[in-house]
């Protein structure tokens, strides 16, 4: 049994992780509850209100693993508010690793973002791909992740990255404005609307049911081949937004044809990610796109 310290546990990610670990762990989670996806937690679990940016040093004695989540996540308030986002991603992530170094902490788990990766040179996207970040979000996951391998090195910290690409799962907001695109789709065609496609939707991505994150997770807090590297977390395999559209529109059993708009200024073109790395560690995401899809029914 672990004592497992889950920051952003009442987030979409950081839930599901409560839900793996708690059973057979001592979970605790941290979070200011600013935008909780779930309020009720599984019995024996406890709970800290606090924010990442605070002295959390009396919660590290009792810690063996921490799973970083907590975030600001939004793209467009990161390019609004470039400070509000580095204080949040970069300070509140410093903070937590200078604690964790001073405590016996088996295993530091950190959320990063394929964000970190720009526009793609060439797809599938390796982990040694050029990270060329092209928002304030994108930059300090970055710098977030350079600050945890540089802990390893420099202060012997066992700290792992993992860089999901696209996260869907039935928690995820539809009303919230950064809530992905896979939620937006679901909305309107289950309310008998047309899904709204902005370009051509020939674009691609590569959507991770989060229930395979979390299989990634464990895999990153056991092995100690993940200890000072970053992962991808995706499937490797790619699919098109009209493709996409096309399963939600049928799992609903709707008569619908998508809304085609003018392409998003930016918009990144193509995005699948080469797995490779992290099935070294024994990763097989089990989960296929219209399978999860299903769970969203099941709601």
């Amino acid at each position: 049994m672990k004592r497992i310290l889950i920051t952003g546990g009442a987030g979409q990610v950081g839930s599901y992780l409560v839900d793996r670990f708690h059973e057979e762990n001592e979970v605790t989670i941290l979070d200011n509850y600013s935008s909780p996806t779930r309020k009720d937690v599984p019995e024996g679990v406890s709970v800290i209100k606090a924010d990442i940016r605070d002295d959390i040093s009396e919660h590290m004695s009792n810690t063996d693993v921490i799973i970083h989540t907590a975030a600001q996540i939004s793209v467009v308030r990161s390019m609004n508010e470039p400070f509000f986002d580095a204080q949040n991603n970069i300070m509140g992530t410093l903070n937590l690793l200078e604690e964790a170094r001073h405590a016996n902490i088996e295993r530091f788990v950190y959320f990063s973002s394929a964000a970190t990766y720009g526009n793609p040179l060439k797809v599938p996207i390796g982990e040694t791909h050029p990270q060329e970040p092209l928002s304030p979000y994108g930059a300090s996951k970055l710098a977030g992740e350079k600050y945890c391998i540089m802990y390893n090195k420099a202060y012997g910290l066992p700290t792992t990255c993992i860089r999901p690409f696209n996260i869907y799962s039935p928690r995820q907001d539809p009303s919230n404005p950064y809530s992905g695109v896979i939620s937006k789709f679901i909305d309107k065609v289950s309310g008998g609307a047309s899904p709204t496609i902005f370009g051509d939707g020939e674009q691609t991505r590569d959507f991770i049911y989060v229930r395979d994150i979390v299989d990634l997770v464990d895999l990153m807090i056991s092995k100690r081949t993940a200890i000072g590297e970053s992962f991808n977390a995706a499937t490797g395999r790619s699919t098109t937004i009209n493709e996409l559209a096309e399963i939600i529109i049928d799992l609903f059993g709707k008569e619908l044809k998508a809304d085609y708009k003018d392409p998003l200024e930016g918009d990144i073109k193509h995005s699948v990610a080469d797995i490779s790395k992290a099935e070294k560690l024994g990763f097989v995401p089990k989960v296929d796109l219209r399978k999860g899809l299903e769970t969203f029914l099941e709601k």
